[in-house]
C-alpha cells in the first residue's frame, strides 16, 4: 500500500535523490549482496548553529531542509541565537514549527515589545535606533520567547545538545549539556551591554559569540558528518557605506571579531557541509523582519540539500564497502 501511495506523487530529481538516500538509510533499498542493509544505520550528524542575533533566524530553513530529507542530527551545538533555536530543535520541534513559532512571537515590533515590556516600550525600532540605555534580563527574555510548554532540563531534550556561552571572569568558553537548560541559553544570548551578565553554575556568563561564534568543536564529537551554519553575515553591502550609526559600528566590530574566531575554528574542525548566507542587508536587532530574513535564504535550501546529500551518499557508499570487505 505504501508503494501505491508514493507512486502517485511527482517528485523533482532532487527530491527523488533525497528519497533514495533516506530509503537506503532506513534499509528499504538493500544493495548489499547478502540482502542486509549497510551496517548501520543513519550517519551521526553534528550540527553547529552559529550566533548572529536576528540574522540567526536563517537557521530555520536549513533545519527545514534536513526535515525534508528525513535526517535528524545526532548532536546539536548552539551559540547565542543558535542556542535558542537549537534548543527548540533538540526538544523535538520541526523546522516548520520553529518557523511558525518565530513568526508568532517576532512578527512585529509591537509583538516583541509586548513580550518584553508590555506597554512600557511602544516603538521598539526607535528604542534601538536611539541607543539602548537599559540592560535586559536574559533569563526573562528566554522565558518570554520560548514556546510553552518547554523543557527546563537538558535531560528532557530528545537530541544531545550543547550550549556555548562565555565566562566573563575566566575569559574562557563555558559549555553546558546537562542541568538547567534555560539559564544556559540565557547566558549564551547575553550580548554585552544589551543584556546583564547571567550568574549561573559558578560562572558569570555573557554571549557565547565572544569566544566561539560557530561551535564546531562541540558538534564534532562522535559524529560522522559535521555541518556548520554560519549566520554572522558578511561586509558586502557595507563596503561603500560611510554614515554608520554607533550601534552599527558596535555590532559590526563584533561581527569582525566573530568572523576571525570562526576562521580559526573551521581550521581546527573543518565542517563537511558549511553554509554562510549573505545577510548584511539585515540589522543585527531587526527581529521584527523575521519573515523577510527567513524568506531570504529559502533559495539556498536546495544547494544545502545537494551538499548534504553528497556527504550522506559518501557515507553510505563507504559503509557498504566496509561491509563487503568484512564478508570476504
Amino acid at each position: 500500500m505504501t508503494h501505491e501511495l508514493t507512486s502517485t506523487v511527482v517528485l523533482t530529481p532532487l527530491q527523488r535523490r533525497g528519497q533514495e538516500i533516506v530509503d537506503r538509510l532506513r534499509g528499504i533499498h538493500l544493495e548489499h549482496p547478502t540482502g542486509r542493509a549497510p551496517s548501520g544505520s543513519e550517519p551521526r550528524i553534528g550540527v553547529a548553529l552559529g550566533g548572529g542575533s536576528a540574522r540567526g533566524l536563517t537557521h530555520i530553513p536549513y533545519i527545514e531542509a534536513m526535515d525534508e530529507m528525513g535526517l535528524r542530527p545526532h548532536v546539536i551545538a548552539g551559540t547565542s541565537i543558535g542556542a535558542l533555536i537549537g534548543a527548540g530543535w533538540a526538544a523535538g520541534m520541526t523546522g516548520a514549527e520553529l518557523r511558525e513559532h518565530s513568526f508568532s512571537v517576532l512578527g512585529t515590533m509591537r509583538i516583541i515589545a509586548g513580550r518584553l515590556w508590555g506597554a512600557q516600550v511602544r516603538n521598539l525600532g526607535n528604542f534601538f535606533q536611539a541607543g539602548f540605555n537599559v540592560q535586559l534580563d536574559a533569563c526573562q527574555v528566554v522565558d518570554a520567547f520560548l514556546p510553552d510548554p518547554f523543557p527546563y532540563e537538558f535531560k528532557q531534550l530528545k537530541t544531545k545538545f550543547y550550549v556555548v556561552a562565555t565566562d566573563f571572569q575566566s575569559w574562557h568558553q563555558a559549555v553546558f549539556s546537562e542541568g538547567p537548560l534555560r539559564q544556559a541559553i540565557a547566558g549564551s544570548i547575553a550580548i554585552p551591554s544589551l543584556f546583564k551578565p547571567v550568574p549561573f553554575a559558578h560562572h558569570l556568563l555573557v554571549d557565547g559569540g565572544v569566544v566561539n561564534p560557530l561551535p564546531l568543536d562541540q558538534a564534532a564529537a562522535d559524529t560522522d558528518i559535521l555541518i556548520g551554519i554560519d549566520v554572522n553575515g558578511d561586509p558586502s553591502e557595507q563596503l561603500n557605506k560611510l554614515n554608520h550609526k554607533a550601534l552599527d559600528v558596535w555590532f559590526g566590530s563584533a561581527q569582525i571579531m566573530m568572523h576571525s574566531l570562526t576562521a580559526h575554528m573551521m581550521a581546527a574542525y573543518p565542517p563537511d557541509v558549511y553554509v554562510r548566507p549573505h545577510l548584511s542587508s539585515f540589522g543585527a536587532l531587526e527581529f521584527w523582519r523575521v519573515r523577510e530574513i527567513v524568506a531570504h535564504v529559502e533559495k539556498d535550501k536546495d544547494n544545502f540539500k545537494r551538499a548534504l546529500e553528497k556527504r550522506v551518499e559518501a557515507f553510505v557508499r563507504h559503509d557498504a564497502e566496509s561491509m563487503r570487505a568484512e564478508d570476504r
